[in-house]
């Protein structure tokens, strides 16, 4: 190879520049560029290491008001859950009351109901005596022409309507 011929004299000196320039680009490159490099890598890499632990803290903050969040909204259900179930045994008392005063006034209206019946059926039965003996002496009157004995018509109509209520 021609180029690096070393007994020629202008290759020392071109190879001498070369180490020379290569030199100052080096000492230039180290000590005036990449330090400013170095330094914005570093704030970046401080940057991003800050913004995790900022995401980090503020997910911690997040799950952990999502838990209370969780819990406050169990414990609402809970107390809505009580309260109705508070509301529906309130509801079925006042219905339970409600129909027992509601049954105890039937009751009593029933109980003064068959009273008047059993009056009625008692003021009935002591007209149909009368009612009874009456027709029995006009009919007896009619068809025999004489005036039946008004004891002796109630003595029969008595006798029959015994015979009907044993019967």
């Amino acid at each position: 190879m021609p180029q690096l011929d070393f007994g020629n004299p202008l290759v020392l000196s071109q190879v001498l520049w070369l180490l020379v320039i290569f030199g100052a680009l080096y000492i230039l490159v180290a000590k005036v560029a990449l330090p400013p490099v170095a330094q914005v890598l570093e704030d970046r890499e401080r940057a991003i290491a800050a913004d995790l632990e900022a995401a980090r803290r503020l997910k911690a903050e997040a799950d952990a008001a999502i838990a209370e969040q969780e819990k406050a909204a169990a414990r609402a259900r809970a107390e809505a859950q009580a309260a109705i179930r508070e509301a529906t045994e309130a509801a079925k008392a006042e219905a339970a009351k409600a129909q027992a005063a509601l049954n105890a006034r039937l009751s009593a209206e029933l109980a003064a109901a068959e009273q008047r019946i059993a009056e009625a059926k008692a003021k009935a039965l002591s007209a149909i005596r009368s009612i009874a003996a009456e027709a029995a002496a006009e009919a007896t009157a009619k068809l025999t022409g004489l005036a039946p004995d008004p004891a002796a018509v109630v003595a029969a109509v008595d006798s029959a309507l015994a015979a009907r209520q044993e019967g």
